[in-house]
């Protein structure tokens, strides 16, 4: 008798139009594997589900990055909209449990967690992962508009916070709030506001000095779910401040970015650049490998999760670190190679998740086929 395992099967629910599809399938592609079934999300959110067979491995990319699925999740027309983040929530996390069978890379109870950054920082802090002070973690503390605001603030003694929507990705409403004596105040973000009174993203990163303008816009948030974090005093690096996009997967930190602005975002697309992780490196010294554990920490809270992308905030010095965020679809790197000694060297974020998939669900558990013999 012979044994012989046939290779997996794959299927990825994701828009079949976009990148992140494209560089998964390239990755499969040059691993010699068959290209994934393509569920669309537009099928599954009007469908009312997909099922896969028990030897597919299924990966839930993201379903940003196309109006309708934006529209079916958010129940708004225009993807723009900073609103409805509590309604995307929900939708997505049924979404997704309409999917069944399969071998799963994405843990659905996670995601749930990974998708609400208060419930995600109680995880974090539980474990020991350092993470900024944070009066709403679990989401104990209710902020129902600016004046719950400013009352967190003053009771926790944080004159300088990031509030940041409950289940918002890309700092899409995020608003960074200093205050000082004498009244003063400065909010930094890339909200605006339109016409008929809502709330837009813009890539344009603006700052607002007006009390009553600041209350108007995180009265606005509120509803939808607000996170109140401490503001994190960032290392510099070269002209501007500098934070860390660290992808960890099968528990392993395996690639990583610098990301530097002058203003408190550090996102690419609001102007941020990329840094020179050589030079972080070197700023950080012996800690580098703390910070890198720092991260697979993070991950071990998600063990069901393959793959996440960790925000990691050094402090001034580069001498301690926390996690500000860890993100369920934060592997969209394209061109990145693995770090030195990661396992992952000369493999992008892709190619590297192909191969830990494989180790989990084909070399542990192989489908086996018995053949008799002629």
């Amino acid at each position: 008798m012979t044994d012989h395992a046939p290779p997996p099967r794959w299927a990825v629910v994701g828009n079949p139009e976009n990148r992140r599809v494209a560089l998964f399938s390239g990755a499969l592609r040059d691993a010699g594997l068959p290209a994934p079934r393509v569920v669309p999300w537009t099928e599954v959110l009007r469908g009312g589900g997909a099922a896969f067979a028990a030897d597919e491995i299924v990966r839930i990319e993201s379903p940003g990055e196309n109006a309708e699925v934006d529209r079916l999740l958010r129940g708004a027309g225009d993807p723009t909209r900073v609103e409805g983040g509590a309604h995307w929530y929900a939708a997505f996390l049924a979404a997704v449990r309409t999917l069944t069978g399969g071998r799963r890379l994405d843990d659905p109870d996670e995601l749930a967690v990974l998708f609400d950054k208060r419930l995600c920082h109680e995880a974090l802090a539980r474990a020991g992962v350092p993470v900024p002070r944070s009066p709403t973690s679990g989401g104990g503390a209710p902020v129902r508009g600016w004046d719950d605001v400013r009352t967190l603030m003053a009771g926790h003694g944080m004159p300088r916070v990031f509030l940041k929507p409950a289940h918002g990705s890309s700092a899409s409403g995020v608003v960074a709030v200093e205050t000082a004596g004498g009244g003063r105040i400065r909010a930094t973000t890339s909200v605006e506001s339109a016409q008929d009174g809502r709330l837009h993203n813009s890539l344009r990163v603006r700052r607002l000095t007006r009390e009553p303008e600041v209350a108007a816009l995180v009265d606005a948030l509120a509803p939808d779910g607000l996170h109140v974090e401490r503001w994190w005093p960032k290392a510099s690096l070269g002209d501007g401040a500098a934070d860390l996009r660290v992808v960890v997967v099968a528990g392993r930190a395996t690639h990583a970015v610098v990301r530097t602005s002058r203003t408190p975002m550090t996102n690419l697309h609001l102007g941020g650049r990329r840094g020179d992780l050589a030079a972080a490196v070197r700023a950080a010294g012996p800690a580098w490998a703390e910070a890198l554990r720092t991260c697979e920490r993070a991950a071990a809270c998600f063990p069901g999760t393959l793959c996440v992308g960790v925000d990691l905030l050094p402090a001034v010095g580069w001498r301690r670190f926390a996690v500000a965020e860890v993100n369920a679809f934060g592997d969209l790197l394209p061109g990145l190679t693995g770090l030195p000694g990661s396992g992952a060297e000369g493999q992008d974020t892709y190619a590297a998740q192909v191969a830990a998939a494989i180790r989990r669900h084909v070399q542990h558990h192989p489908t086996r086929n018995h053949r008799a013999p002629a």
